[in-house]
């Protein structure tokens, strides 16, 4: 297959992977250059390096360096490292010839076909995730799910408690759950049957 044919492929499939899948789902715009840039510029690389006469020992050793760079930036969700590993698959796919026919299009379906299905929110409905400081000390799990469910008004999927303070009688604790649809505000003066008081710090999702 020309290789011209699989660079249309890849940036046929990268617009789809973003402009199809991603952004309706997510809503996160600022990603959008991210997912470009890192698709096309691995198809670059990818295709300089197997069109000129650099050994592939060279061209891994300068895929290794560029691995152990450390992009300081904010905390990506598992999902979001999910698709930038499929546009870096799909850089890689257009990039290499994977031989006769349409073997790389065809690889290149399969990883969108992944993840329309596994992004799809009936297979993974989308879930929150919010750190609160509880005026109560929690010890009993059963009852620090039952007390973060009603103020939250949804169904905790998982609960870690960071810190439980005895003393001043506090619980800071990161709360995964998925809101319902008639789901309100974060309650901020519960009722005293209900254990007193939640304060969010920081909404993650």
């Amino acid at each position: 297959m020309p290789t011209y044919i699989l660079y249309l492929a890849d940036l046929a499939a990268i617009v789809i992977l973003v402009f199809g899948l991603f952004l309706p789902r997510h809503g996160r715009s600022e990603l959008v250059v991210s997912y470009l840039t890192t698709n096309v510029g691995v198809l670059v690389v990818v295709a300089a390096l197997a069109s000129s006469t650099i050994g592939a020992g060279l061209g891994l050793g300068l895929f290794g360096i560029l691995s152990i760079i450390r992009l300081r930036s904010e905390e990506l969700s598992h999902h979001e490292i999910a698709y930038y590993f499929a546009a870096l698959t799909l850089g890689l796919l257009g990039g290499l010839d994977t031989g006769a026919g349409a073997t790389g299009p065809a690889m290149m379906a399969m990883v969108l076909v992944a993840v329309a299905i596994g992004d799809h929110p009936r297979v993974a409905p989308p879930a929150r995730t919010q750190q609160l400081l509880l005026d109560r000390a929690h010890t009993d799990e059963h009852a620090l799910v039952a007390h973060v469910e009603r103020l939250l008004g949804g169904s905790v999927t998982s609960t870690k408690v960071v810190r439980a303070d005895l003393v001043n009688d506090t619980t800071l604790v990161d709360v995964r759950y998925r809101p319902t649809a008639t789901a309100g505000p974060v309650a901020a003066a519960p009722t005293a049957d209900e254990g007193g008081a939640s304060y969010p710090l920081e909404a993650l999702r």
